[in-house]
């Protein structure tokens, strides 16, 4: 008499765009879901605040419940794509106090509540996977957290927010105004009716903070995130880019520095800003609302993951791979694999970082203007790399009106000397507007 081969009990949380299609390949490849995990995967139930609400899958009704707290009890792993911090941080600590591994979408929750999460885990030896927190469908969580374990990982730069490179990428090659392409993404629902999560960067630094903590071994708080948007982004900057052989994209930022003099060793910069990409980078063909993350790492060499960003049946495709990951350790026992954050690198403010930036200033047009600009740069420890001029004022205007537009290129440069110097220039008569100020990233 053969045994009856072990089946693990599925609960999902959540039957949105990304729950609705992962209960349906849960469903649909059955068969070939418990080949490669080694044991049938029974999908119990799927907790919704609605059972009647409509869904972008056909679901059995019979699998709808209001009752997330009694699909848990019974649950080997637990999926949860509800999104946002509660009920979500209560239900996964729920999973992982009765037993279950879990596996969730849910980046906000783990850049807040990261730290408490992962320690309720390796109290009781369960696993929490979220490859698709990043990204969508790109692989990189695990790459960073098991293929790179063994190496030095020196930098991530990453486009991780497909609605901002969706509304650049638009601007840089069909030069529309940041208004017209936000109002066009949000109709094609690329970006929601309220997008400030995407344009101001709060998506991407989350992101960024989950990233950092894998590649360094170091817990990165949120608020350690230095966070910019693109909503101050305009066609003239990015002409201006365009001319000086750049494109402009938000970038998360994650680096490896020298913690410095009064505090020897090695510290971590986590940021988000739109920044000037070289057109030869790899990250400056990505286009629409594609991400991308490249990673230099110290054996490895620079490493990029490309690909779907966002999308409901592409987030499933990563999410059902943590449940087959989940139930293959599930079936083998022995403790789950932890997070690794034993290096306990200091976090370093952004004025610590060096670059090289790109300032757009308005002065006025008269003799002795530049020589007036370059000296408060050189004061200021910053360097002119290039400078290009051009003029603008009415036919009719006076010599007074006349209006100088600099563009000027830096060599690298210390953040925090670099904002003392654009404070001066601001404050100097000859400086009409500092119109920007944009950092260049993979020189």
């Amino acid at each position: 008499m053969t045994d009856e081969p072990r089946r693990l009990r599925i609960a999902l949380l959540g039957a949105g765009a990304v729950g609705s299609q992962v209960a349906r390949l849960l469903l649909t490849h059955a068969d070939e879901l418990a080949e490669r995990a080694g044991a049938p995967l029974d999908l119990v139930g799927i907790a919704v605040r609605d059972v009647d609400a409509p869904r972008e899958a056909d679901l059995p009704r019979e699998l709808l419940t209001t009752d997330a707290d009694l699909l848990i009890a019974g649950a080997d792993i637990v999926i949860e794509v509800t999104g946002g911090i509660e009920p979500a941080r209560t239900r996964i600590l729920h999973a992982l106090g009765s037993g279950a591994d879990v596996v969730t979408a849910n980046k906000a929750l783990l850049a807040t509540h990261g730290r408490e999460i992962f320690d309720a885990a390796d109290q009781v030896g369960a696993t929490v996977s979220y490859e698709a927190a990043v990204a969508g469908a790109i692989p990189i969580i695990r790459p960073l957290r098991d293929s790179l374990a063994g190496d030095r990982v020196q930098r991530i730069m990453g486009i991780v927010n497909g609605t901002t490179n969706y509304i650049l990428d638009r601007m840089d090659r069909e030069g529309l105004d940041f208004a017209d392409v936000l109002a066009e993404a949000q109709r094609l629902g690329y970006a929601e009716a309220d997008p400030t999560a995407d344009v101001e960067g709060y998506d991407a630094a989350q992101k960024a903070a989950l990233l950092a903590s894998l590649a360094f071994h170091t817990a990165v708080p949120l608020d350690a995130v230095h966070r910019e948007g693109i909503t101050a982004i305009d066609a003239g900057m990015i002409d201006a880019a365009r001319k000086a052989g750049y494109v402009i994209k938000l970038l998360a930022v994650c680096e490896r520095i020298a913690a410095g003099a009064e505090a020897p060793g090695e510290a971590v910069s986590v940021r988000v800003y739109p920044a000037l990409v070289p057109r030869e980078h790899p990250l400056a063909s990505v286009h629409g609302a594609n991400n991308a993350v490249f990673v230099e790492a110290e054996a490895a060499g620079a490493l990029m993951f490309y690909g779907a960003g966002a999308g409901g049946v592409q987030t499933a495709s990563a999410v059902l791979g943590d449940v087959v990951s989940a139930a293959r350790r599930h079936l083998a026992g022995g403790l789950g694999v932890g997070e690794s954050t034993r290096a306990n690198l200091p976090t370093v403010p952004i004025g610590r970082i060096t670059t090289s930036f790109q300032i757009t200033l308005e002065v006025d047009d008269r003799p002795g203007v530049l020589a007036t600009v370059a000296g408060i740069l050189s004061d200021g420890n910053v360097s002119i790399a290039t400078v290009e001029q051009t003029t603008s004022a009415p036919a009719d205007a006076t010599p007074e009106d006349a209006i100088a537009h600099l563009v000027i290129g830096t060599h690298t440069a210390r953040e925090q000397d670099l904002s003392d110097t654009v404070g001066r220039l601001a404050a100097d008569a000859a400086v009409r507007r500092v119109v920007s100020v944009l950092r260049v990233e993979g020189d």
